[in-house]
């Protein structure tokens, strides 16, 4: 099981929307064989870049409402919030090496 938070519709202003730091939203489905794959190495970035960048998880089979909202359409999918807006959106399981390069303007 995964380090990150996990985020309903009820706590996404608070979790994702209100905070100061970055915030990557990764939305995903339990059935998801490639978001099961990109989870571990999600793990890995937010132990080592903690403090710079949050990384919290959204099921899409029980946020429905909050996945339409953000036009998922297919998962992975990994939104980056900042100061409430969405700044980044990235899909599909990518090496770690990869997600780190796209994130570099978030982890300093």
């Amino acid at each position: 099981m995964s380090a990150a938070k996990n985020v309903t519709t009820a706590s996404f202003k608070a979790d994702v929307l209100d905070k100061s730091t970055p915030v990557l939203v990764d939305f995903w489905a339990e059935w998801c064989g490639p978001c099961r794959q990109v989870s571990p190495i999600l793990d890995q970035i937010a132990a080592e870049y903690a403090g710079k960048i949050e990384i919290v998880k959204v099921n899409v089979d029980e946020e429905q409402a909050l996945a339409m909202q953000y036009g998922i359409t297919s998962i992975p999918a990994l939104q980056v919030f900042q100061g409430g807006q969405l700044v980044k959106s990235m899909v599909g399981a990518k090496p770690k090496p990869i997600l780190v390069n796209e994130l570099a303007e978030f982890l300093g």
